[in-house]
């Protein structure tokens, strides 16, 4: 087995997320979340409104989002219920009194009851310190137990309570190991508390065991382990698994399966994995079917879908058949993998092997195919299921929203949220963040604050991902103050940064073009003990592309093929626009060919929709128009960014007939031009001079995108400073200022190029002033523009009274003064 299961990959250069090795801090106190305080001006009238009502009064449990019934990860555990559905009945040598105790418990007006001391009297061991303590144990188990049944755990614990007033700690404890047996009555009432969010209690249970003088039995310990596990508490996990290694407590089969679930969240190192697989086996313990469908969970995260092949053939190989779950998690590994023919042969295998397909199954395809942006697959993929009598459920249309979100075609991800309310099934926060993120992309924030109110009237509270989904939104928008004043406030609300979310920030931080501080998010979430998945790779790569470092993109490569997880074709993408951003044409293109001759075995979909976009950046037209070609012959439809690829490069060249083509084709496709696409059509306007034309796409975007960007402005104001009418530039940059947007460096210089051109010096000059009282100071494109304008008229004289009247409106340097007088110079030889 472990030979088998060791396929690939050592342990990783960055940090690896090894148990704690100090007992001690094992059961730390909980803290209260920090008190809250103002949050950025977006966000403050709405986050800060209060709630009718509380659907979570909990706090430790609400700062998680509500798990799905048909979430795309299989699940996992086994049912709470021992008795597997069957009624549940008393241990069979119980007392009669305790059947009569127990009755009369459950049918207590109040839980617990006050008179709990009354009711538990007949229960009362023998104050003998000799006489046998079992048979009191045995009932005050099976009291428990039946409480807990019946969903009355607050009573079950106040009896457990009970019973150490009663028989005191020392003497209750000191019978809870009996050979190494252990009694049944601790792991139950870890486990109740565990389940009730109390696990520092449960903690405090297993240290006062070992205080009285008792070893907790290996059943208390996987108890614990159980309870860290299920709420997430994944290190604490497994610093209670090497606290009980330490103490010579030998693991069962159910504690290594609870552990490697453990390791599979935590996104434990694969040669991590198998390590502990081999432990397994050193102690005499074979794989069950859960261990199997438990390392192909393993497999996930880091795309590992060939390891997930090898377990599954070698489950088959010791007779263990695959069941419904080990069909649904290797088919959620190729769906990660965007192996989509491997997944849709696990259908076939499923359906030949006589297993029924369950919603999570169409589901985790549907995932997979929109995810990659074939569409039309994903919702064949609904209507057949559909025709199975399976009906879709909330996380199978928030897929696809999300899908048609990702493409840009916002009315079929609003027609499916429609769809999804018409048939009844309600939305949950999951469907708002997708709706929340789709109106934020598009810079729409007035409709994302509308959706974000209309989740808290439905009685949902913003969750981690809620907090990622805002992180990501601003991000992407350039809008960095937002980005941090959104982190602050989620540490405040109590939200405890993890991998998800420190991925979500260096993505953010690198939008904004803030590499330092996206590489200094990543060594926080290093020193914080949480180890890089293959989605933080990529987030750092995705950073590093922005900046055009394309040799430490290729260093980090190197490190992930040596790591933990296998390149997937995000990798790969990011490594392109790092080549494209970094000049690198020669290294683009040799990776180009290893794509097309497929080389490279990933999602070719993916991968071509990156090359149309490198290349257009990179003003590659030849290429651009053979990397749009294959992706259409390859029956992909392009989405937004694809098609806006091609509108900027054929607009940049006037190819107006061109642009109209992929016009046409957004309209027959049902894909909502963004602003990105009025950009580049007033961008190819402007170089058409036709600025009438460029207005009304200004106004065109008002009314179907929301609100002009920068871009937009000053494009259409060097429009008509290019043909001299400044009377129009100016009411333009009037309708920037009124639009709340604030005039960059950018668009002062558009005025003072466009008053040169047109000889007009002297307000060129009035704008360096009025550039200064704006708190825009110019910079050297500023000034070298009036320089080369009385340079090309061959006005030496005044180009020196420039730099001299310089000092009194900017007080520039001596060192600016004497490049600017060089320049002059260079220009008049």
């Amino acid at each position: 087995m472990a030979d088998k299961l060791s396929l690939s990959l050592p342990v990783p250069l960055r940090l690896p997320v090894p148990p704690p090795s100090n007992p001690k801090p094992l059961f730390p106190e909980s803290l209260p979340p920090p008190p809250t305080s103002p949050l950025t001006p977006l966000l403050h009238n709405h986050l800060l409104q209060p709630q009718t009502s509380n659907p979570n009064p909990n706090p430790s449990t609400a700062l998680r989002h509500p798990r799905l019934a048909s979430s795309r990860k299989p699940r996992l555990g086994k049912s709470h219920d021992p008795n597997r559905g069957r009624p549940w009945s008393v241990r069979p040598n119980s007392s009669q009194r305790t059947h009569r105790i127990l009755h009369s418990l459950l049918h207590s007006p109040s839980h617990p009851p006050p008179d709990l001391d009354d009711l538990l009297r007949p229960l009362s061991p023998s104050l003998d310190p000799d006489s046998p303590l079992h048979p009191f144990l045995t009932d005050l188990l099976a009291v428990i137990e039946g409480l807990d049944f019946h969903r009355h755990t607050d009573t079950a614990l106040a009896v457990f309570d009970w019973a150490r007033r009663t028989l005191g700690d020392r003497r209750l404890f000191s019978i809870s190991s009996s050979g190494g047996t252990g009694s049944p009555l601790f792991p139950v009432v870890v486990s109740i508390l565990g389940r009730q969010g109390r696990l520092d209690d449960a903690a405090a249970l297993l240290q006062c065991l070992r205080e009285h003088g008792s070893s907790p039995d290996v059943f208390t310990f996987t108890s614990l382990i159980t309870a860290y596990a299920r709420k997430e508490r994944y290190r604490e996990a497994l610093a209670v698994f090497s606290y009980m290694q330490a103490d010579g407590c030998n693991p069962t089969i159910v504690t290594y399966n609870v552990v490697l679930n453990v390791y599979s969240n935590l996104f434990v190192p694969w040669s991590k994995v198998t390590a502990l697989v081999d432990a397994m086996i050193a102690d005499g313990i074979s794989p069950d079917r859960y261990t199997y469908n438990t390392l192909i969970s393993c497999c996930r995260r880091g795309s590992l879908y060939e390891e997930a092949t090898e377990i599954v053939r070698e489950m088959k190989a010791r007779g263990v058949a695959p069941d419904n779950v080990t069909y649904n998690a290797l088919l959620d590994v190729y769906g990660k993998s965007r192996k989509h023919s491997e997944a849709l042969g696990v259908l076939q295998e499923m359906e030949a092997n006589g297993i029924c397909p369950i919603i999570v199954t169409y589901n985790s395809l549907i995932s997979s195919f929109a995810k990659d942006g074939i569409l039309d697959k994903a919702m064949d993929l609904k209507e057949k299921m559909e025709a199975k009598g399976i009906k879709p459920d909330v996380f199978t249309y928030t897929t696809l929203i999300s899908g048609f979100e990702k493409a840009g075609k916002d009315e079929l991800a609003l027609r499916m949220f429609e769809e999804m309310e018409s048939k009844g099934c309600k939305p949950n926060l999951c469907t708002f963040n997708a709706l929340i993120k789709m109106h934020g992309n598009r810079g729409r924030f007035t409709e994302m604050m509308r959706v974000f109110e209309e989740m808290r009237c439905s009685r949902f509270k913003p969750d981690i991902v809620t907090w990622n989904s805002l992180l990501a939104v601003f991000g992407q928008n350039g809008m960095d103050s937002e980005v941090s004043g959104i982190f602050k406030e989620m540490k405040k609300a109590g939200f405890v940064p993890e991998r998800d979310t420190y991925n979500s920030l260096i993505s953010a931080y690198s939008r904004c073009n803030s590499f330092d501080q996206a590489i200094e998010i990543y060594k926080r979430m290093v020193a914080a003990g949480i180890g890089p998945d293959l989605s933080t790779y990529n987030a750092v790569l995705a950073a590093l592309a922005r900046g055009g470092l394309w040799e430490q993109a290729e260093k980090m490569l190197a490190e992930m093929k040596d790591g933990r997880c296998k390149p997937n074709e995000l990798t790969y993408c990011s490594l392109l626009h790092a080549y494209a951003n970094g000049k690198a044409i020669k290294q683009m293109r040799t990776l180009s060919e290893d794509i097309y001759s497929r080389k490279i075995i990933l999602s070719h979909n993916m991968l071509l929709k990156t090359l149309v976009l490198v290349n257009s950046k990179s003003d590659l037209l030849a290429e651009t128009e053979r990397a749009f070609a294959e992706l259409k012959k390859g029956g992909c439809s392009p989405d937004i960014t694809t098609l806006n690829a091609m509108v900027s490069i054929y607009g940049r060249r006037q190819m107006v007939s061109k642009v109209e083509e992929i016009l046409k084709y957004m309209r027959a496709s049902g894909i909502t031009p963004s602003l990105t696409t009025y950009n580049s059509l007033i961008n190819m306007c402007s170089k058409l001079g036709d600025c009438e034309r460029c207005e009304k796409i200004l106004n065109e975007i008002r009314v179907k995108v929301g609100r002009p960007d920068l871009y937009s402005y000053n494009t259409v104001i060097y429009a008509y400073g290019r043909q001299g009418r400044m009377k129009d530039a100016s009411r333009v940059f009037t309708q920037l200022q009124a639009s709340g947007l604030r005039p960059d460096i950018v668009t002062y210089n558009t005025f003072v190029t466009s008053y040169v051109a047109n000889s007009m010096f002297i307000e060129a000059i009035d704008l360096v002033r009025y550039m200064m009282k704006s708190d825009c100071k110019p910079n050297e494109n500023t000034y070298n523009s009036i320089i080369d304008g009385y340079c090309k008229q061959g006005q030496k004289d005044e180009a020196c009274a420039f730099i001299s009247k310089l000092q009194q409106i900017s007080g520039i340097s001596k060192d600016e003064q004497q490049r600017l007088l060089e320049r002059i110079a260079n220009r008049t030889l």
